[in-house]
């Protein structure tokens, strides 16, 4: 029998063409009443036997093992191909975009993720630039804390960026009025500020020094946002400070051995730094100057 020149199935079948060495020798159909000779036989792969064209399919020469081929393809059919296994995604099984504010799905047929390399987090194409979803206000993800925690540089950094955008921004609301001019007019608002002052009646009015005091609305929270007071100008300023966060009603836990981030500070306004603990009223104050509680502003730094 010639061999066939017709193309090959497009379909998995149960007979696949012998080697190209039987092209040399042929062979002859196994199918008990056809023995004809095949320059290219089939071999069923469910009996295994050679059989010609007429006779390849399993119902063609009645396989005693019919079905075995089609058995052995089932566990490789049953793997899901990633067209087959394609669902629509949900807020469940699909990848959102990190931006908070962002809905869009990533990694879908329509729509890539891009993992940003400074937070480690995926976005969408809108928000995939640094920029677009704040990054620099993200927590990287696997970001690990230092063994020795926050070193003393970066405290002393956060805390001069603190100062000087607290300085921008509030300045203006918390630096007191313009001084008067001429010694009269000093005296006067003087004496006005000890008629609205209060304090500890058991300070020698000799000892008393008077200031306005304010809690900056950013970093703490006060009953009273300001006030005038006096104190002992031979206090500290930790002493001060205690009298008067007590005198704003302003939550104060120096004292606890908190964190930097919960300490309160004193801004002095019109010296433009803040005050060591150690430091002595009557030697960094003058009346009626003003002085502003901050808290997790960080340590003193005696750098310029």
């Amino acid at each position: 029998m010639a061999p066939s020149t017709s193309p090959a199935p497009s379909e998995p079948q149960s007979f696949t063409p012998m080697d190209k060495e039987m092209l040399l020798i042929g062979g002859t159909c196994q199918y008990m009443t056809c023995d004809s000779y095949d320059f290219l036989p089939f071999r069923c792969e469910s009996c295994r036997g050679r059989f010609c064209q007429d006779h390849r399919t399993e119902a063609g020469h009645k396989c005693a093992r019919a079905g075995e081929w089609a058995a052995r393809r089932a566990p490789q059919q049953s793997t899901p191909t990633p067209s087959s296994s394609y669902q629509k995604p949900t807020t469940l099984t699909a990848t959102q975009c990190s931006h908070p504010q962002c809905k869009t799905f990533v990694d879908t047929l329509t729509s890539v993720g891009v993992v940003c390399s400074t937070c480690n987090h995926k976005y969408c194409l809108k928000h995939r630039i640094p920029e677009d979803h704040e990054c620099s206000k993200i927590t990287p993800i696997g970001a690990r804390q230092r063994s020795g925690g926050v070193s003393q540089a970066d405290k002393a950094r956060t805390a001069l960026g603190r100062l000087k955008l607290w300085g921008k921004e509030k300045q203006a609301a918390v630096l007191p009025k313009p001084k008067p001019s001429t010694a009269a007019s000093r005296v006067v608002a003087l004496n006005q500020l000890k008629r609205t002052a209060k304090g500890d009646e058991k300070v020698p009015v000799e000892k008393r020094i008077y200031l306005h005091v304010e809690a900056e609305a950013n970093t703490t929270t006060s009953k009273f946002p300001k006030g005038a007071f006096w104190y002992n100008k031979a206090w500290s300023v930790g002493r001060l400070l205690d009298d008067a966060a007590r005198g704003l009603q302003v939550q104060n836990v120096n004292n606890r051995g908190g964190g930097e981030e919960e300490r309160l500070r004193v801004f002095h306004v019109e010296g433009g730094r803040l005050l060591e603990f150690g430091e002595k009223a009557e030697d960094v104050l003058a009346q009626g100057n003003t002085i502003v509680l901050l808290r997790g502003v960080g340590p003193v730094s005696t750098d310029g």
